[in-house]
């Protein structure tokens, strides 16, 4: 499905979330996905961070995206998180990042995949959406911002 509400559950949101550095994030990250999928969280942690040696997945404005195959995931999960605080992830245009859109997906899912990465990335690069995203008052509102795609339109 192309829905948000396909990947990304309101449990999957959080707000001000303070961490020092990309390691912790991800550490945080990883913990959350294990939580809402049952996968082992040293494994999520392992193959986000595996990905971002490639190259960062902090695309600029501020926004990260990264991403991983892990086993054991029987579907694409996302998580979103505001930070509470921009930290440094070395993005391509060294800017410091403060919302993270983790996605993960099945070894198996390569179309689903990045199917998904598009449209996380294509929805993440309008500028309003994002502006939305950081003057939201609750993890409710980001979920609500991402599951309402149709009503995107800049005021």
């Amino acid at each position: 499905m192309d829905d948000f509400s396909d990947m990304l559950s309101p449990d999957g949101t959080a707000m001000g979330l303070v961490v020092q550095n990309k390691k912790a994030l991800f550490q945080y990250l990883a913990g959350r996905a294990a939580e809402l999928t049952g996968c082992d969280a040293d494994h999520i942690a392992e193959r986000i961070n595996e990905r971002e040696r490639l190259g960062s997945t902090g695309f600029g404005g501020g926004i990260a995206i990264p991403h991983g195959k892990i086993d054991g995931l029987s579907r694409v999960t996302g998580i979103f998180v505001r930070l509470g605080a921009p930290i440094d992830f070395r993005a391509i245009d060294d800017l410091p990042v403060d919302l993270v859109f983790l996605l993960l997906s099945p070894p198996g899912g390569g179309v689903d995949h990045l199917k998904a990465l598009a449209r996380v990335s294509r929805r993440l690069r309008d500028r309003a959406f994002v502006a939305k995203l950081r003057g939201a008052g609750s993890h409710d509102a980001l979920y609500a911002l991402f599951v309402s795609g149709e009503s995107r339109h800049a005021a």
